[in-house]
C-alpha cells in the first residue's frame, strides 16, 4: 500500500516542485534572450591561430557605414604575429563565404570576392609598401558581401622577424 504524503509534508512537496518549475522556466527565459554568436573567422599563421566573432554584423542585411567604420578603427581587435616568410591562411564559416568575402588590409581590397571558406596569402604581402602596409603591423579585415557589407571582422599583424 502507497502513502500520500499529508499536510506539511505535501507542502514541502508542493514547493519543491514549484521551485524546480521555476528554475526551468527562469532557464528557458534565460537561453531565449540570449544573442546568436556570429561567425567565425579564423587566421593561421604557423602553428598559430586566432579566431573571432564580431561586434560588425547584422545577420545577412546590411550594416550601417558608421558602424563599419568604428570597427575598422577599434582597438578592441584580436592580434597575431605574422612572419613574413611564413603563410597566412585565412578561414571563414561557411554563411560568410556563401555571402562572398574579401580581404582588406588598412581598409583598402587586398583580394577579390570569394565563397571559398579557406584562402592563403604569403605573410610578407602584410609588411609590404606596395600594398600600403607601414611599420611593424598592419590591420586586416574580412569583409562579408560583394555588393553590401553584411559583415566585418579585423585583426592586427604584427611582424615576427
Amino acid at each position: 500500500m502507497t502513502s500520500l504524503p499529508r499536510g506539511r509534508a505535501a507542502n514541502g512537496h508542493r514547493r519543491r516542485a514549484v521551485a524546480a518549475l521555476g528554475a526551468v522556466s527562469a532557464g528557458l527565459l534565460v537561453l531565449s534572450a540570449c544573442d546568436k554568436p556570429t561567425p567565425l573567422a579564423t587566421i593561421t599563421v604557423g602553428k598559430n591561430s586566432v579566431s573571432s566573432e564580431t561586434a560588425c554584423y547584422n545577420d545577412g542585411k546590411e550594416v550601417k557605414a558608421a558602424d563599419l567604420a568604428k570597427c575598422l578603427t577599434s582597438s578592441d581587435i584580436k592580434s597575431i604575429k605574422v612572419d613574413p616568410d611564413e603563410t597566412v591562411r585565412f578561414g571563414v564559416d561557411p554563411k560568410i563565404a556563401d555571402n562572398g568575402w574579401t580581404i582588406l588590409m588598412n581598409g583598402q581590397p587586398l583580394t577579390d570576392s570569394s565563397k571559398k571558406t579557406y584562402r592563403t596569402i604569403p605573410g610578407s604581402v602584410f609588411f609590404n609598401a606596395q600594398y600600403g602596409a607601414s611599420g611593424n603591423s598592419t590591420r586586416v579585415s574580412i569583409k562579408e558581401g560583394d555588393k553590401t557589407v553584411t559583415g566585418l571582422w579585423t585583426f592586427k599583424f604584427k611582424k615576427d622577424a
